[in-house]
């Protein structure tokens, strides 16, 4: 059998399904397995297409989705938030203890000794004060995920070798990045996690800049630029959902 694995994906409705292939000479079938903590693996005859791989996922998806749901722990949903003083907030993977100031004419936010500090008009109670507080943090949070990402951009474009987009910071609830026609798009959200996750996200788009879709070529020329992206890949998805609010 050999030791390198091959990666490809297909899409079922709006379910992405990666999975790894391994080739082997002694196989004349194709087996296929979903192991702990949701990992695919195709065993296939040496000589098989991967488009022939594909078709046999995609006939499969069904099963392998309700199989996923049985191998992967459930994730905590995390508890809504209430933006007031003493909830914690990510950036860069580090917690932040909120702190929320009456005073001053705008919203302001100030990431000072451990804190980030929520200035909001003092006229402002009750549920206008939550959404001015949840505003100004959103407006911070875009502003430093813009400047960080352009700069990772830049960087990741230099290393795979290819013109440096232009980067848009949106609000994009279900994806973390996106890309096309020489833009990048990114989920201001994705700043909140570590810069090895952000990396991540950014290497993932950069790829596609020059491969569409999410083939072989695609998995290997990301493999080359970052060859733990399975690992980051999978703490992404563990962690995403801390990120959203």
């Amino acid at each position: 059998m050999s030791g390198v694995e091959e990666r490809s994906e297909v899409q079922w409705g709006t379910t992405r399904i990666p999975y790894g292939i391994r080739r082997s000479t002694r196989r004349r079938t194709v087996a296929l397995s979903v192991a702990p903590p949701g990992r695919i693996i195709l065993t296939a005859p040496r000589d098989t297409p991967v488009e022939r791989l594909d078709a046999v996922v995609q006939a499969k998806a069904k099963w392998i989705t309700s199989r996923l749901r049985l191998v992967r722990p459930a994730e905590p949903r995390p508890s809504p938030r209430e933006f007031v003083g003493g909830e914690t907030f990510l950036y860069l993977g580090r917690q932040y203890r909120l702190e929320v100031r009456r005073g001053g004419a705008a919203p302001e936010v100030r990431l000072e000794r451990g804190r980030l500090r929520v200035g909001v008009p003092g006229a402002l109670t009750g549920e206008a004060r939550t959404g001015a507080v949840r505003e100004a943090l959103s407006e911070w949070y875009r502003a430093h995920a813009r400047e960080r990402l352009t700069e990772r951009v830049m960087w990741w474009a230099r290393r795979a070798g290819v013109p440096e987009p232009r980067v848009l910071v949106r609000e994009q609830e279900k994806r973390w990045g996106s890309c096309g026609a020489g833009v990048v798009r990114f989920n201001w959200r994705i700043i909140q996690a570590p810069m090895r996750l952000v990396d991540y996200v950014v290497a993932h788009e950069i790829v596609h800049l020059t491969h569409d879709d999410h083939g072989r070529e695609f998995w290997a020329a990301l493999g080359r630029l970052l060859p733990d992206y399975e690992a980051r890949r999978e703490r992404l998805r563990t962690e995403g959902p801390r990120l959203v609010w």
